[in-house]
């Protein structure tokens, strides 16, 4: 099974990464010519990445780029040899279940090792690939590869993060002929004041004309995300661009010239549309406006400053009194609250069951100012959860909301947040459902906790660490009703987190639900999905006490 296939941008080559390795063809009818030969399943991955960097930080199930002109090839390679893996059962049709490993490095193991390499695809047997040294500065310790740019045939621009993620470097490297080598001179280093720790994938630089200056975006010293632009690889310019068109294309000098302001969407009908976005045609000269919200809905701002969105059943009456359903995400740099329409789960709550469905932005989620951001910052499951459990106060006093009939839920992150909430003791909520839930930051991956927790090897960090599990609560599941979903063969957050919040709710004598599906991944899809659905549709009926 072929992994990966890229074509060249001229000609007619092709590279495929087939068994870990790297294959490139000349002409698709020419016999291939193998790059790689180290590749081994589940230690050494070239060209592609391993489970956690195509996760939580390339985002991407490629990482080889071509050259511009085609001539040469950037691939990464990816060392996974002394990484724990994660083990689990698939159960399928036979009479054994199969195992399945996976390297998945958790909070504070040992991390992959990354190498970068380019190899010369029409003299790739004579010269082979030749590796790319990520700057001392970065090299002296663990450090993550988190993107690479070519900026014309003979130059590239490579980023680098150090493990604690507070620290990285943009290193631009140039061919050199004559050795037949990339060297790295130069290299922009963030300081820590501009970088934003909840940055999930860095973002790349857009390169200009001159092949020197680029245009990056990063946080200013007021805390809020800027386009800038660096005219110098060894100093910043950090004047900030505004750019007033709510779209624009990269073919635009930005920059160069004053630019002529044109919004596109300030003369259309608000009342039809409050969320667009914009494609381009292939040479900029249209633009397709796209709506993603057709409806006004309950839209609002907290007195904490906090984004809420609603979902109000047909016919609704202020005069009346509802059931509430929260629906939790929360994880850091997310959003749920924002002007697009569409039809799921909650909207036939709203619209079917006569359920009002809140979501609500608490702090540690995005577009709101690093000050908001960051301010979960080695406190992952404090303040969303207080966030979230204020909101329901201020909904009650609103005076249309059930206060003994009110649920939350959510999944992944989110059902970590609904299980602290029911477990915080608040009396806020009478039931919660939580959906593969994380339980434990030390047993979720170390590129995603770590960006938020640090390590867990300091004495306060590793307190926080313990006192943030769902396991701790347990004696005050008493008094609610949970209802616990996790999949068998869920490779990201792993099916140990129920498992062990099972055991702990049973150590707690705590009466509670579960259902598990059997196979099924952390998106758990196709019939299980339906099957999920319904199910907590029945369990939330139970609980606001609606007939079936």
């Amino acid at each position: 099974k072929i992994q990966y296939i890229s074509w060249s941008p001229v000609g007619h080559k092709l590279v495929y990464v087939y068994q870990n390795n790297i294959y490139l063809k000349q002409s698709p009818r020419e016999a291939p010519i193998k790059i790689t030969s180290d590749g081994k399943q589940n230690e050494i991955f070239n060209g592609i990445p391993d489970w956690v960097y195509e996760e939580e930080m390339l985002a991407t199930k490629f990482a080889l780029w071509w050259s511009p002109s085609g001539r040469y090839l950037a691939y990464v390679q990816f060392n996974d040899s002394d990484i724990p893996v994660i083990e689990y059962s698939y159960f399928g049709e036979d009479q054994y279940p199969r195992k399945i490993t996976i390297p998945y490095p958790k909070a504070g193991a040992k991390n992959p090792t990354v190498k970068v390499f380019i190899v010369d695809t029409i003299n790739s047997e004579a010269y082979g690939p030749k590796e790319v040294p990520a700057p001392a500065i970065i090299a002296s310790s663990d450090h993550y590869f988190t993107w690479l740019t070519w900026v014309t045939d003979t130059r590239i621009c490579v980023q680098w993060l150090k493990r604690i993620q507070n620290f990285s470097v943009l290193a631009i490297c140039d061919f050199k002929e004559h050795s037949n080598t990339w060297d790295c001179p130069e290299s922009y280093v963030s300081p820590t004041v501009f970088l934003s720790l909840f940055q999930f994938f860095v973002s790349a630089p857009y390169f200009t004309s001159d092949s020197s200056s680029y245009y990056k975006i990063f946080s200013d010293k007021n805390g809020y995300k800027h386009i800038h632009y660096i005219n110098d690889t060894c100093k910043v310019n950090f004047s900030k661009i505004t750019i007033t068109l709510f779209y624009f294309s990269l073919r635009i000098s930005i920059g160069s010239k004053p630019m002529r302001k044109q919004c596109i969407t300030c003369n259309l009908r608000k009342e039809r549309c409050q969320y667009y976005t914009a494609k381009f045609s292939e040479h900029s000269k249209y633009y397709a406006l796209i709506c993603y919200g057709m409806y006004e809905s309950n839209f609002n701002l907290f007195f904490l400053a906090l984004w809420y969105k609603m979902l109000l059943p047909p016919q609704f009456d202020r005069s009346k009194k509802y059931p509430l359903l929260i629906q939790v995400y929360g994880g850091p740099c997310s959003q749920n609250v924002k002007e697009t329409f569409g039809i799921s789960w909650i909207t036939y709550l709203a619209s079917k069951e006569g359920i009002i469905v809140a979501l609500v932005d608490g702090r540690g989620t995005a577009y709101q100012g690093d000050k908001i951001l960051h301010a979960v910052y080695r406190r992952l499951g404090v303040y969303e959860v207080e966030d979230q459990i204020s909101a329901v106060k201020k909904f009650i006093e609103m005076g249309f909301i059930d206060e003994k009939r009110i649920a939350i839920w959510g999944w992944s992150y989110g059902g970590y947040v609904t299980s602290l909430a029911l477990g915080s003791g608040s009396g806020v909520f009478k039931c919660g459902m939580a959906v593969a839930p994380v339980s434990s930051w030390e047993y979720y991956a170390s590129i995603y906790t770590e960006r938020f927790m640090g390590l867990p090897i300091k004495s306060d960090n590793l307190e926080h660490y313990k006192n943030s599990t769902v396991m701790a609560r347990a004696k005050n599941f008493q008094n609610v009703e949970y209802l616990l979903i996790h999949g068998t063969a869920d490779d990201n957050v792993h099916f140990q987190n129920s498992a062990q919040i099972a055991k702990a709710l049973v150590n707690a004598q705590v009466d509670f639900q579960a259902m598990w599906y059997t196979d099924q991944n952390h998106g758990i899809p196709g019939l299980s999905s339906k099957h999920l659905y319904t199910h907590m549709t029945h369990f939330l009926k139970q609980c606001f006490s609606l007939s079936e």
